[in-house]
């Protein structure tokens, strides 16, 4: 609540559009001033359903409504850059949801036209703006885990397997890493960095999307992590880190809003509690300071950030096999 007031525009008002428009409004001083789709009838529904004065049936004139004071992508992974590159170009700041791009390539365009329009843009990697990643950094940066040794983050779901949906849609860079993996990846980037080596596997459906991956990094270090993602069955989504003094761990679901179990070496776990309510308002928030203060990225999750874990899933695509249509 204490950050600065924008007013948003929905670019794309599918599911997670949703959830943006619910909890923006709930948990922050900022509103949701319009929406676009390709789709009047659409746009229409949505605004009806949250409240909004201005619903627009193409994207184009989403972005010229000069009352916005940025756009929110929320469109499938394919179509990322091109709408991002649309609401710069007209002179809106962007926050666009995971996975950025389809490719490292492609968010580097991004960025690239970012910084030549001097406009805020960012992954809308919400997880690393949550509290509880907050003190995972905090527990890592004050050595209270001591020396890392394994990440272990799990992201499996059990999503419609029906082909023409975005996930199992290979012309809409559809598959488990950038829906799902992008978490477990984005999450040891974040606790560790760059690794040394990465080494996946994984399993692709008859049409080459991606069902299942499973990647291992290594860092000179001496740590280990493993993410691993599957869209065709569910398990806990978890997040463990251990370390040579202490063991972190982050049950259920561990991306969204959750506290934290740490067990020190020989002793008794106990829980921190971070576990916040909503989730989406962190992410609109510190996108509504940078972009008040004139920055053009955000620290919690930064232009290099993005590239790093972009970078990686190429790095996973290419040893799995998976090559989208427009890289054929």
């Amino acid at each position: 609540m204490s950050a600065p007031a924008l007013r948003w525009g929905i670019l794309g008002p599918g599911g997670i559009a949703h959830r943006f428009a619910r909890e923006i409004p709930r948990y922050t001083r900022s509103t949701i001033a319009a929406v676009g789709s390709r789709d009047q009838a659409r746009a229409d529904q949505f605004a009806r359903e949250f409240g909004l004065d201005r619903a627009y049936g193409s994207y184009e004139a989403l972005v010229a409504d000069p009352d916005l004071d940025a756009v929110y992508i929320a469109t499938p992974h394919s179509c990322h850059r091109d709408h991002a590159l649309l609401a710069l170009a007209a002179g809106k700041p962007v926050l666009v949801e995971k996975s950025f791009a389809t490719s490292r390539a492609e968010a580097q365009q991004v960025f690239d036209a970012a910084r030549e329009k001097n406009l805020f843009a960012t992954e809308a990697m919400w997880a690393r703006q949550l509290p509880h990643y907050a003190k995972l950094r905090q527990l890592v940066a004050a050595g209270t885990l001591g020396e890392l040794r394994h990440i272990v983050a799990i992201h499996n779901q059990a999503l419609n397997p029906d082909p023409a949906f975005r996930i199992m849609n290979a012309a809409l860079g559809g598959g488990a890493l950038l829906d799902l993996g992008v978490y477990p990846l984005s999450a040891l980037h974040m606790l560790a960095g760059v690794p040394d080596s990465l080494t996946a596997t994984g399993l692709l459906t008859a049409i080459g999307v991606d069902r299942a991956e499973t990647a291992v990094l290594r860092w000179g270090s001496g740590l280990i992590g493993t993410a691993i993602s599957d869209c065709a069955a569910a398990s806990p989504n978890t997040l463990t880190v251990v370390g040579t003094e202490a063991t972190a761990d982050v049950g259920h679901v561990f991306y969204t809003p959750q506290d934290i179990t740490v067990t020190p070496r020989g002793g008794e776990p106990h829980v921190l509690q971070t576990k916040a309510e909503g989730g989406f308002q962190f992410e609109a928030a510190e996108a509504a300071r940078r972009i008040t203060g004139g920055e053009l990225e955000s620290p919690l999750m930064t232009w290099q950030d993005t590239l790093d874990v972009m970078g990686l899933m190429d790095e996973v695509r290419r040893q799995v096999g998976v090559t989208f249509p427009w890289e054929r």
